[in-house]
C-alpha cells in the first residue's frame, strides 16, 4: 500500500512539474504607447526569452496558439 501511495505521489509531482514548465514558455506583454511612431501596441503574448531559435512562435514548423498563425522565420538564418 505504501509503494502504491509513493508511486501515485511521484506521478502527480512529475505531472505537476511538466504542466508548470509548459506554462512558463509564454510571457504576457502589457499594452503600451510607442512614442517614436505614435501608435498603441495592444497587449499580447510572446515566447519567454532564451537562447533557442527553434521554440519561438515565429519559427517555421511552429505556430502561435493565441492567433493560429504559422511561423515563417528560418531558424538557421542568422
Amino acid at each position: 500500500m505504501k509503494k502504491l501511495f509513493l508511486a501515485l505521489t511521484l506521478l502527480f509531482g512529475v505531472m505537476l512539474s511538466l504542466s508548470a514548465s509548459a506554462e512558463a514558455r509564454t510571457t504576457r506583454v502589457r499594452g503600451y504607447y510607442k512614442p517614436s511612431t505614435g501608435r498603441y501596441v495592444a497587449p499580447h503574448y510572446k515566447t519567454t526569452p532564451n537562447r533557442s531559435k527553434f521554440d519561438n512562435f515565429s519559427t517555421k514548423g511552429n505556430y502561435n496558439p493565441y492567433t493560429g498563425k504559422k511561423g515563417t522565420t528560418n531558424p538557421y538564418r542568422r
